[in-house]
């Protein structure tokens, strides 16, 4: 799990007797451990009575929860056109620059908020400089706590520069630190994997150091197996659950590859981050029409909230099939039906934005959280056109519709 630099022949080795035992429990949270469950972040040992092993069996059938309850995010977009489901495995999309490791902060921040759980980051073969920025800009936003004890998350890294067998393991580590919060302290845990891609790939070197027949596109012939036992482990049981949300990198963009592929069998939902709307200044930039959910169904979520969502959706597609014309012809050349389609879906589109908490030391807006009746009442209120008389910008940045309606006041009374 280590270099083997000054390893030598002849060197006394001792069996510990067990398998990786990592620390867990609270002591963990505002900290940041290797996969080994060594504290990497110089403050010293992790105060903690609690070990656990990283290999665990998946929960039984008898202990899963079959209810199926939408986890509230707090953020519009996600909670009412691509849900997250309690216990459910979310993949999340997104180039650089368009809004991932903000979007991922704002989860850590609502859910601690929302839902008194706390969040579990696991950073698998990716940038040391970004798991640094990470560890940083949570200390700027307050989701880690240096001085007290209010700390949201515990980081758990497995670096690029780690040999394949550290970055095989790590989210395993991340994995048991969650499964602690969920089985012992019966809370709703988030679970952030930063890259599932790079599991896949760091299983596929230690594969081939151990001689084994490739499989296609020289992946491990394993591949289906590994990506099971992890995945099966986060789940909800009766006594908690494990939400995750995955970091997915598409090698070449062919979502074809194996490795990818392996993933999506196990999604429940899909985050998609646009830089087409990050760069119309709309955040968090998530697209509304690529991102999907499971639990989008009027039997889970129910009619209203189904309808509205469909609703929103099909005016941002009209729309969207409407953009031609418009930069072709101009939007005098559209029928009045048209034109207040277009006129609506901006609004939607801007609606769709929202201040965060997480950035307010950036933005200098306060951020918002929205629930999930204000959610839904607000682009109800939208689709059914008791909005047509606000201005667009009154939409922008906002959290619940009633701020749309101050905001616009407070717009004309500027004007004056």
């Amino acid at each position: 799990m280590d270099g083997t630099e000054g390893l030598v022949r002849g060197q006394e080795v001792v069996d510990s007797g067990s398998p990786i035992k990592i620390p867990v429990g609270p002591g963990t949270l505002g900290r940041i451990m290797n996969v080994i469950g060594e504290p990497i972040d110089e403050r010293g040992p992790i105060t903690t009575t609690r070990f656990a092993s990283i290999h665990q069996d998946a929960p039984e059938f008898v202990e899963m929860s079959v209810a199926q309850e939408i986890l509230t995010t707090g953020i519009k977009v996600v909670d009412l056109l691509a849900p997250y489901a309690k216990g459910g495995k979310i993949g999340l999309f997104g180039g650089a620059g368009v809004g991932k490791t903000v979007l991922i902060m704002e989860l850590i921040n609502n859910v601690a908020k929302a839902h008194g759980g706390y969040s579990v980051f696991a950073g698998v073969g990716e940038r040391t400089r970004e798991g640094n920025d990470l560890y940083n800009e949570m200390i700027e936003t307050k989701v880690i706590d240096l001085k007290g004890d209010t700390s949201k998350v515990a980081l758990v890294y497995g670096q690029m520069n780690e040999p394949p067998g550290a970055r095989a393991r790590v989210a395993l580590t991340g994995l048991t630190v969650a499964e602690y919060f969920r089985d012992v302290e019966g809370q709703d845990v988030l679970l952030f994997i930063d890259n599932i891609f790079r599991f896949t790939q760091a299983g596929s070197e230690v594969s081939a150091l151990l001689g084994r027949i490739p499989s296609a596109v020289g992946y491990q012939p394993t591949l289906a197996t590994d990506m099971g036992s992890m995945q099966e482990r986060i789940t909800t049981t009766k006594k908690g659950s494990i939400t995750s949300v995955q970091a997915i990198y598409v090698p070449a963009d062919d979502l074809t590859d194996p490795a990818p592929a392996t993933t999506f069998a196990h999604l429940d939902a899909t985050t998609v981050l646009s830089r087409g709307i990050a760069e119309l200044g709309i955040y968090p930039a998530v697209d509304p029409l690529d991102s999907t959910s499971r639990i989008m169904d009027p039997n889970i979520v129910g009619e209203r909230h189904y309808n509205v969502a469909r609703g929103v959706q099909k005016i941002l597609q009209n729309y969207k099939s409407l953009q031609d014309i418009i930069a072709i012809l101009g939007m005098d050349e559209l029928s009045e039906d048209d034109k207040l389609t277009v006129s609506r879906a901006r609004k939607i589109e801007r609606f769709l934005s929202q201040p965060f908490q997480v950035a307010e030391v950036f933005t200098g807006t306060p951020g918002k959280f929205v629930s999930l009746e204000e959610t839904i009442h607000g682009f109800e209120l939208i689709l059914k056109g008791e909005m047509d008389q606000y201005p667009e910008i009154a939409f922008y940045m906002v959290g619940n519709i009633e701020e749309v309606v101050e905001k616009a006041a407070r717009l004309a009374e500027e004007q004056k």
